[in-house]
């Protein structure tokens, strides 16, 4: 096996889970040249990345499908051994099936799966059944070539990353990820600060991390709060430098989003709040001091979907508003 191309183009946090699969690979075939095929705006995660040849981009925000046959014809010029489509759509089915591997593996749930070399099942879980982690269900892909023990995600934050959070690591302190895209995901800001206030020692530093958009949410906690050493970091770290801050965080608090991979991927403390999603699908943190803080409530209504909505559709968002935070 000389030439590997791992295909991930969704968001950030699937980028990140898609990374187990690049640490198990590299682990069964260290001479490889394994190279990854990204959407536009998350190749920040993987400068200096260890185990990476190469990284692909797709920019799918201008000239869409004209970037997507640029990509295809890089692709076989690349006359790769294997191909690995962790994606469920149609382009990157097209980008498989016509890449010219040897070996190209999918998930059935592909519509052009059909043409792939082997194809495998993706069953996401419920609040009735646990299936896999969504990293276990990624690894099958890659199990008849490897084994059947699976990887943890991994990125590598840089000496630089490090050192531009040192000084903000000397003192006790956790970083809160207040935000997420969907509404039904995020909980609610007023509560934010309450769990904070009850919960985490004023003298203990708080940081508050997302991105800029995130700006104006951070600001507002970081107002209710008393503790002396609140900074609004959302919009001021990269991915990198953030996921060096939350390391040796005595915890990180975040929702059911990007952050809690991030955490996962180096192994930082993590509790993750989850509102309107289950664990049971699959997506929750990996890290070895983890946990997951969710309502005691058996509401009928939870899970109210997958990926989360745009607004409560019962209006009344009781999944979040019911949660209790353990006392510190």
């Amino acid at each position: 096996m000389k030439r590997i191309l791992v295909i991930q183009t969704a968001s950030i946090g699937d980028v990140i889970l898609a990374t187990a699969v690049i640490e198990k690979l590299h682990s069964h075939y260290p001479d490889a040249k394994i190279d990854y095929l990204i959407k536009k705006g998350n190749e920040g995660l993987f400068k200096e990345h260890p185990f990476l040849n190469n990284v692909l981009i797709w920019d799918k925000k201008t000239n869409k499908t004209k970037n997507l046959f640029k990509l295809l014809f890089c692709i076989r010029r690349f006359k790769y051994d294997l191909v690995v489509n962790i994606q469920r759509f149609f382009s990157s089915g097209m980008l498989t099936a016509l890449s010219g591997a040897k070996t190209t593996v999918g998930f059935n749930k592909n519509p052009l799966s059909i043409f792939f070399t082997r194809r495998y099942p993706h069953c996401i879980g419920n609040k009735d059944s646990i299936y896999l982690h969504e990293v276990q269900r990624n690894q099958l892909l890659i199990a008849s070539i490897t084994d059947s023990e699976y990887s943890k995600p991994g990125l590598y934050p840089s000496s630089a990353d490090y050192n531009s959070v040192e000084k903000y690591t000397k003192c006790r302190y956790i970083c809160v990820a207040p935000a997420s895209l969907w509404y039904t995901k995020q909980y609610p800001m007023e509560q934010w600060y309450k769990m904070l206030n009850a919960t985490i020692p004023t003298d203990t530093a708080i940081y508050l991390i997302g991105g800029p958009s995130d700006t104006e949410l951070c600001n507002q906690i970081i107002a209710h709060l008393p503790h002396h050493h609140s900074i609004n970091f959302a919009g001021k770290l990269s991915l990198l430098q953030s996921s060096a801050l939350m390391k040796t965080a005595v915890m990180n608090y975040v929702c059911d989003s990007s952050p809690m991979h991030l955490c996962s991927s180096v192994d930082a403390p993590v509790s993750a709040v989850f509102c309107s999603t289950i664990p049971e699908f699959g997506f929750g943190p990996l890290s070895s001091n983890s946990a997951i803080i969710q309502t005691s409530r058996n509401l009928p209504c939870r899970p109210c979907g997958l990926h989360g909505h745009k607004q409560c559709p019962n209006d009344t968002f009781e999944c979040a508003y019911s949660i209790e935070f353990p006392k510190q």
